[in-house]
């Protein structure tokens, strides 16, 4: 009888071994000279089964964070919420409960003045406990300044160290040029996170209270045509995301709008591959201009 082995190798880790070694084995027949070489390895390995597409988009997109800088994603100053030092409590509350947002940039004299993070919660908790008896300024957060070329990889790196969700991009003068969260760092490498703007999958286009309407970029031509009794032309393409590309002439930035068919659109949501979400305002015209 031969010899068993007495500490036999788990199933499991055989496979996983093996699956190591076959990627292992593709990656170093030839090895890649550039990241597109290494990028076109990868597919290989994705159409040969040893990549499942959601890793391989994840790898696609940490290759892309070292690129991108945080001008490429920020939310732009004109999009930011901030809220004012000296005014009470109670007037801030309808401006934090209405966009449902858990941190604002909280400014002094001018909205260039940030000088403090204000957590919603920290607010609440003590709305409840002191009424107006208290100074915003008294619980703020320090601000996480960077400047618009912060490299994502670095800035991500500097959010673990320094606990901060949330950085404050300026521009070459010292002013406010935007904002950055952890969340959107995030999502460039793992694609959309659910937040405060998303709601049933099955209902893609949702009307607020303002008269605009939030709709998620995959939603169909079939729908938006039927709910704003338009005929809007896809030329070929199906979603409205689509649509709204192809006007561009590439993948727009968060903050940036066109106006098309009568609508302003206004991307709240995209990564450097495609956009997840926008904000749809009917003008009844063309406005000043496609782009904006």
């Amino acid at each position: 009888m031969d010899d068993a082995d007495p500490h036999p190798e788990p199933a499991e880790g055989r496979r996983s071994q093996s699956w190591r070694d076959r990627l292992g084995r593709l990656l170093t027949q030839g090895e890649p000279r550039s990241r597109e070489e290494l990028l076109e390895q990868l597919r290989s390995a994705e159409t040969q089964g040893l990549l499942d597409p959601d890793s391989l988009a994840m790898i696609e997109g940490v290759l892309q964070v070292s690129e991108l800088q945080a001008r490429d994603i920020m939310i732009p100053r004109s999009q930011v919420t901030t809220l004012d030092r000296d005014a009470e409590p109670r007037e801030m509350l309808p401006t934090i409960i209405g966009t449902a947002f858990s941190r604002f940039p909280v400014t002094g004299e001018t909205k260039d003045d940030v000088i403090g993070i204000l957590l919603a919660k920290d607010m609440l908790r003590l709305f409840w406990e002191k009424g107006d008896e208290f100074r915003i300024r008294e619980i703020l957060r320090p601000v996480l300044f960077i400047p618009e070329s912060k490299r994502l990889d670095a800035l991500l790196k500097q959010f673990r160290e320094s606990r901060n969700h949330m950085s404050v991009v300026v521009d070459e003068y010292g002013g406010l040029a935007g904002i950055v969260t952890i969340e959107d760092v995030i999502e460039q490498i793992v694609g959309e996170i659910d937040d405060e703007h998303d709601f049933d999958e099955d209902a893609p286009i949702l009307a607020r209270a303002d008269g605009t309407w939030i709709v998620k970029a995959v939603a169909g031509l079939d729908d938006f045509n039927e709910i704003f009794g338009v005929s809007l032309n896809g030329d070929g393409l199906d979603t409205v995301g689509g649509v709204v590309a192809r006007r561009f002439g590439r993948v727009p930035r968060r903050g940036e709008r066109i106006f098309h068919a009568g609508f302003e659109f206004r991307v709240l949501r995209a990564d450097s591959r495609r956009i997840h979400l926008l904000r749809v305002t009917p003008v009844g015209k063309e406005g000043p201009g496609d782009h904006d």
